[in-house]
């Protein structure tokens, strides 16, 4: 965009200048002129068609300076045209963005009002031991929840132990045992320590703050809270509910954990309460698996022994079968072919003792008597009589 800016500037100065020398040339040939008839005869006719042609060359010269100038003041209308467009949508540009700005500017601003209000809040519980207490139990049964956790079932809350302290959760474990924790913790001094605005007074609210870290230490370590005898296992768990405490507490007082577990007092934020609570999880789902594993074990015993039983059943009763066999196979074989030859020697026998008329006259008066005995219906479903079987036999 700079460029015909610059050739444009060129045009115009040099078109001035060549409009100046055309102007003081034909200036100075109209002085020459009224001069002229002063200084004597040829001399000024010579002067005046010199001037005339000057003239011509001038008005030639300031015409094509003159449309120059037109077509670059065009150029120059049309580049400023687009100038202006381009200054026009920038300024569009530059005002939604300002209104943007302005937007996330005002949301900034709530939003640092909002963390103010809550900052205070957070303040006013931190500086309250009751609402301090609540707020811990607060978090620590949230992250019991988030654990797969369920209440009346995992784990209770304010439940007496035998010596008669009360501790805020009672997580139950398999074979009847218990862990507690305590969701109370001293932060009063930790907060005064945050907005203590010299080097010496953070370093007094920070060792009055790990003192009052300790003292609780040793307050759990004493409550009852651990006794073996009674069903707890050996442990207590002290909830921080802050990340940044805990991790404030293991920078400053590394000693301090060390201390804790030999009271039997383990230290816990929300991460390592989350931890610490799916290893117990675990452990219960495990038990029931051991549990269940032996209620299958006492089942599959049963079933070894109903499979003993069904074994025994079903080779006594392929023996008995494999005796059905060979007892039908005997009457369908042996004593079939027994049966039959004798039959056919019967048949035999019968064929030369009478010949066949005498024998089916014989048939006939059999069959006579027999229907005058007994009505034909009572052996019609059953087998045929000797003689009408005699009847019925193909001679021999």
């Amino acid at each position: 965009m700079r460029a015909p800016f610059e050739l444009m500037a060129l045009g115009l100065f040099a078109a001035l200048v060549g409009g100046v020398v055309a102007a003081l040339v034909v200036g100075a040939a109209q002085r020459r002129r009224r001069a002229g008839p002063a200084g004597g005869g040829a001399s000024g006719w010579v002067d005046a068609g010199v001037v005339d042609s000057v003239v011509a060359v001038a008005d030639e010269r300031l015409g094509a300076t003159h449309g120059l100038i037109d077509g670059q003041l065009r150029s120059l209308s049309d580049e400023l045209g687009r100038v202006t467009a381009v200054v026009s949508r920038l300024e569009a540009d530059r005002s939604r963005q300002h209104g943007e700005l302005s937007a996330q500017l005002r949301a900034t601003v709530d939003q640092t009002a909002s963390l103010a209000t809550t900052a205070g809040a957070l303040r006013q519980v931190l500086a309250n031991p009751k609402a301090r207490g609540q707020w811990g139990e607060r978090i620590a049964d949230d992250v019991l929840r988030a654990a797969g956790l369920v209440e009346g079932i995992s784990y209770v809350k304010q439940r007496a132990t035998a010596s008669g302290s009360v501790p805020d959760f009672s997580i139950v474990l398999p074979r009847g045992l218990v862990v507690h924790l305590d969701a109370k913790f001293p932060v009063a001094n930790y907060a005064r320590c945050l907005e203590a605005t010299s080097d010496h007074e953070q370093a007094l609210h920070r060792c009055a703050f790990l003192k009052d870290v300790r003292a609780r230490v040793r307050e759990l370590g004493g409550r009852g809270y651990v006794d073996p005898a009674g069903g707890t296992v050996g442990f207590v768990l002290a909830f921080i509910p802050n990340e940044s405490i805990y991790a404030f507490v293991h920078e400053h007082d590394p000693g301090l954990l060390d201390a804790a577990l030999a009271q039997g007092v383990v230290l816990c934020s929300p991460l390592t309460l989350f931890a610490v609570l799916a290893v117990v999880r675990q452990a219960v789902e495990a038990f029931a698996v051991e549990s269940t594993a032996s209620e299958i074990v006492g089942i599959l015993g049963d079933f070894s022994d109903q499979w003993e039983r069904f074994c025994a059943s079903l080779d006594r009763m392929g023996r008995a079968v494999d005796g059905i066999e060979r007892a039908f196979g005997e009457l369908s074989g042996t004593r079939r072919r027994g049966l039959e030859r004798t039959l056919a020697r019967i048949e035999e026998l019968r064929g030369r003792r009478a010949p066949p008329s005498v024998e089916r006259a014989r048939v006939r008066d059999g069959l006579r008597s027999v229907q005058q005995s007994a009505p034909f219906s009572s052996w019609a479903g059953g087998p045929l009589p000797d003689n009408d079987r005699e009847a019925r036999s193909p001679p021999r």
